[in-house]
């Protein structure tokens, strides 16, 4: 049986990312206690149950804090034939206070004696056993509903096979590492199409830019030695049963250098791979 928990802070996009497996065929339930999980395991392991891809349910916050401290605990309970995986959704802080104060919904932790800002931390602190047991975790800080939706339909939906899924992400230093990175590149020190004049309006997608930086003869070292890197270690990363890799690849905008190279490795690892992504996050 195939068992995904969503989980996440309030306002990191939970809804949408059960509305997606909702969507592909899984068996959902929002706001599920945790202490009932092995009990819904068991009603959707029969088979009235066998048209659904999967089960998927929400857990957060709003569960008892004493249910989520045992959460490890009911989770292992479960028997060997659930195939479970672990999602967990985040966001920066000041991005999740500003989701609220646009939609004016509440928090679920925050009332008189609670501020927002302070219910948002606590709720973090409540999550931290689920969050070390997540398999994904993915930052929306800047993902719209319909790139969130893209990524669990293709980390999650697209992947059937047990093989290791591998995201190539692009992104610019100036907005911050992504915090689902599981390892970044920093390209910087190539030349910068940014102060060419006629590149600047371009980005690394674009044959000119292209052209640029492939002219540049510490371009193809550096590709090198970031393939030399990801050959000799992606292969332990897969053996130790990792089921998601996220490689970021990141300059000073995220425009130019960072884009030309991640396309370069996804090109390069769609060989290799039959489950890698790419995403430029600058260019969203």
């Amino acid at each position: 049986m195939q068992l995904v928990i969503i989980s996440g802070r309030s306002g990191s996009g939970k809804s949408t990312a059960l509305h997606q497996l909702e969507d592909e065929g899984y068996y959902c339930i929002d706001n599920l206690p945790v202490a009932l999980l092995p009990a819904l395991v068991e009603e959707a392991s029969g088979p009235e149950f066998s048209h659904f891809r999967g089960a998927a349910v929400c857990i957060d916050a709003r569960n008892a804090w004493r249910n989520l401290e045992d959460f490890s605990s009911i989770l292992n309970s479960l028997p060997a034939t659930v195939n479970s995986e672990i999602v967990f959704l985040d966001a920066q802080d000041p991005v999740l206070i500003k989701r609220f104060s646009e939609t004016r919904r509440k928090h679920p932790l925050s009332g008189e004696q609670m501020p927002l800002a302070e219910a948002i931390e606590r709720e973090r602190q409540l999550l931290e056993p689920i969050a070390v047991a997540a398999a994904l975790m993915l930052d929306t800080s800047q993902m719209t509903i319909y790139e969130l939706r893209d990524a669990i339909r293709q980390r999650l939906v697209g992947d059937t096979t047990g093989s290791m899924s591998l995201l190539i992400q692009s992104f610019g230093f100036k907005r911050g590492v992504p915090t689902d990175a599981d390892l970044v590149f920093d390209v910087r020190m190539l030349p910068n199409p940014h102060w060419v004049k006629e590149l600047r309006l371009q980005n690394g997608l674009d044959q000119d830019v292209q052209a640029f930086l492939e002219a540049q003869p510490l371009t193809d070292e550096l590709f090198g030695s970031i393939c030399q890197y990801l050959d000799q270690w992606l292969p332990h990363y897969r053996a130790s049963n990792r089921s998601y890799m996220t490689v970021a690849i990141g300059c000073t905008g995220g425009q130019h250098r960072s884009v030309y190279l991640a396309a370069r490795l996804y090109r390069h690892y769609r060989q290799d791979y039959p489950h890698v992504h790419i995403r430029h996050r600058e260019l969203q």
